[in-house]
């Protein structure tokens, strides 16, 4: 289906105007003011149009732990958030160490034609902290290698993991911790190992991706490794630049002041790359035993734009930059900016909308959320996947 949107304000990483968008078979086709197609129609007067989202940092559960979520669910909560592309974690049951894994989601994600899903495989075999043999059997579907939810704490494991991702082609996603600290200091903890990982990836050459940098001394890690050219790039998710001295569990756990403010410095200076949510559903049994982590990609934009725009931190442009066009080339594909040949993923919102998140209302069977009641701006009213409508507000 073509479809001519009409009137909107058109924002990405580079341009913002009141125009016309044309998303001819999926692509999008052309755009500028007062185009004239014959085609299906939206008007857009009053409404933002942008890339869709892309989050490179999400658990869905499947297979194994359905019960807390499942690719359709967390497809369907995530097309309600104004995402078209995630990045799934590979905590799974099994842990996604093969090639077999990775296939069944990938069949399953096509098969419900939702969003579209990249599967990270673990560094180590059933994260058991030191076989690597598996990742030589890993095929070029396979972008991306994470541990996450847990560090890695032997050296000579990093050190081969990323010899090997530089001989592959793959990036490394690190979970920055080391386990045996964190009980006597959270932050050394975190700290210890992000300056491990980006030394390594210095020595290496490997693609380092730090995973929810959540401290003031890891973001000025990763800006001072920047400036000096090693290949790394980092996220931040929006309740660790949102939320300070809270004592939801997550993890990493949600910070002081001082570290938000700097989060929220490397945001605007371009030490953080992109916006990533860490999604992760939990039953309320699991969360009543402290099982870490929220479900947060429903509400990532209303958090994120609200924090960071509505407050005169960034721009629209920079935050459609953190939360699609950075994402787009990490992973590696053609969406997030609005450019002739790019894919017809997109979403329009309304930034003036008020809401106040109830995590019983949330599409994710994870109602775990540290913002219930709480009010935000900007609303998700569509989200169109190759210029199919996959998402609609009914509110």
């Amino acid at each position: 289906m073509d479809i001519l949107i009409k009137g909107a304000r058109i924002v990405d990483e580079s341009k913002d105007f009141l125009g016309d968008l044309y998303i001819k078979n999926g692509i999008i086709e052309d755009f500028g003011v007062n185009l004239d197609y014959n085609c299906t129609e939206i008007d857009g007067e009053g409404l933002v149009l942008m890339p869709s989202f892309i989050d490179l940092h999400v658990h869905f559960r499947e297979p194994g732990f359905t019960h807390k979520e499942d690719l359709f669910t967390g497809g369907l909560a995530a097309l309600k958030g104004g995402y078209t592309l995630v990045n799934l974690m590979g905590n799974t049951n099994p842990i996604c160490s093969s090639m077999e894994t990775v296939e069944y989601v990938l069949n399953k994600a096509k098969e419900l034609d939702l969003v579209n899903i990249h599967q990270t495989v673990s560094i180590t075999k059933d994260f058991d902290g030191h076989t690597l043999e598996h990742l030589d059997r890993l095929d070029n579907r396979v972008k991306f290698i994470s541990d996450d939810g847990k560090g890695i704490k032997s050296n000579i494991v990093m050190y081969k993991a990323m010899t090997k991702a530089k001989e592959k082609g793959l990036t490394i996603m690190t979970h920055a911790e080391d386990d045996d600290l964190t009980p006597i200091d959270y932050r050394i903890s975190e700290n210890i190992i992000t300056i491990r990982d980006i030394y390594l990836s210095r020595v290496t050459g490997a693609r380092l991706h730090l995973c929810h940098v959540s401290t003031r001394e890891a973001i000025e890690e990763v800006r001072k490794a920047k400036s000096e050219g090693v290949n790394v790039t980092c996220e931040v998710t929006p309740h660790h630049i949102a939320l300070w001295d809270n004592d939801f569990k997550v993890n990493p756990p949600i910070r002081a002041k001082k570290d938000v403010e700097s989060l929220i410095q490397g945001i605007i200076d371009g030490t953080v790359d992109t916006i990533a949510t860490d999604h992760a559903p939990h039953t309320e049994e699991d969360k009543e035993k402290g099982a870490p982590g929220l479900s947060g990609i429903e509400t990532a934009f209303p958090v994120s734009y609200t924090t960071l725009v509505k407050s005169s931190k960034i721009d629209l442009m920079k935050l459609s930059q953190i939360m699609s066009g950075n994402a787009g080339r990490i992973i590696g594909v053609r969406k997030g900016k609005i450019e002739k040949g790019y894919d017809g993923d997109i979403v329009l919102l309304d930034l003036n909308k008020e809401i106040i998140i109830d995590g019983e209302k949330f599409i994710s069977k994870g109602k775990n959320t540290p913002f219930n009641g709480m009010k935000f701006c900007g609303q998700v009213i569509m989200t169109l996947k190759n210029g199919e409508f996959k998402y609609i507000n009914k509110d």
